[in-house]
């Protein structure tokens, strides 16, 4: 049954929503207040709604003191994301990154020579024909890897002589340890991973710049190898060990995965914050929603749990704006 009304008909059996949170957008006849403004973001709805989420789960994982591993993809660190990471291993807002060989390699490059801002319809053929490689609309000339090589090459040669001292080769993360150690850039996150003993997992080591500098170093040393087993007995033993543990992940791919992938041992972990623009609907891990997780044991049912649907480069500052501007509040 319906009635008629001044809008149209109405069921008579209309639920009565009033009492759910009303979708409001912030105020700006008022004074601006930051904290308001991104709180108005929880009440907006579509994405902003989820950024809110994302901001109370971060907040959730601090205050019952998870273990927190932060994933992301080398393109963060092409970006100015990567200071927003630097700031996080700096004042030991996480306790594990997970990343990939260009996450590893471009901060390594950034602590010699920065990265420049140039243009997505930039032509290509032109681009080479000048040495500059585009990632996005971020210029990098051929040179980076000039200075990259000869840095990593004086790492490397130490990193031999530590497994031909030990009898033993090293594993990815103490490498990356090394790397850190080796940077002397307090804009680096790298440094502060080392400085502040966080450990640093690349699965993927190979995959990219670094990958070539361990081709050379084999060409120089036969019987130089890095033993990835290893990395693996190390991030499951961190999962097992934490009470609790919670992951961000920025995109997806082998650094999302490897990060998951771990926390079955524990049968999943207890918060999870996902920012990503891939989709799930060609079944890759790298769109796969949380509730997709959840079916592996890699985050458990009843764990707070969000997807913010965006690029990163612009959601994740907003975030930790929010994490940062609420400890200040509080201090």
């Amino acid at each position: 049954m319906t009635k008629q009304s001044l809008t149209g008909y109405v069921p008579d059996n209309c639920v009565n929503l009033d009492h759910f949170p009303h979708i409001k957008g912030y105020d700006f006849n008022e004074k601006f207040d930051f904290n308001k403004f991104l709180k108005s973001y929880s009440n907006t709805g579509f994405q902003a709604t989820n950024i809110g989420k994302a901001v109370e789960i971060i907040k959730a994982m601090r205050r019952e003191k998870a273990q927190v591993f932060l994933a992301y993809t080398s393109n963060m660190v092409s970006s100015g994301v990567r200071e927003v990471i630097r700031y996080l291993a700096e004042h030991k807002f996480v306790d594990v990154l997970v990343t990939t060989a260009g996450g590893i390699e471009e901060d390594v490059i950034k602590s010699l020579k920065p990265f420049v801002l140039g243009s997505f319809e930039a032509d290509g053929r032109s681009l080479f024909e000048k040495g500059i490689n585009r990632t996005g609309n971020i210029f990098v000339t051929n040179d980076r890897y000039t200075y990259f090589e000869k840095h990593m090459n004086g790492v490397l040669d130490g990193v031999y002589k530590t497994q031909v001292k030990r009898k033993k080769p090293l594993c990815s993360s103490e490498i990356i340890e090394i790397v850190g150690k080796s940077i002397n850039d307090k804009g680096s996150i790298l440094y502060w991973a080392w400085k502040n003993k966080i450990p640093v997992f690349c699965p993927a080591l190979t995959d990219g710049a670094f990958g070539d500098m361990i081709f050379f170093m084999k060409q120089r040393k036969k019987d130089f190898y890095v033993d990835i087993s290893e990395d693996m007995v190390r991030i499951v033993n961190l999962v097992l060990n934490a009470k609790k543990t919670g992951v961000i992940i920025l995109g997806g791919g082998v650094a999302k995965h490897y990060t998951l992938n771990a926390q079955i041992f524990r049968e999943g972990c207890d918060f999870a914050v996902y920012v990503n623009t891939a989709d799930e609907f060609d079944g890759s891990d790298s769109g796969a929603k949380t509730n997709e997780a959840v079916t592996w044991g890699k985050i458990k049912a009843n764990a707070p749990q969000v997807k913010v649907h965006g690029d990163a480069t612009m959601i994740f500052p907003l975030i930790v704006a929010g994490l940062v501007n609420d400890l200040n509040n509080k201090k």
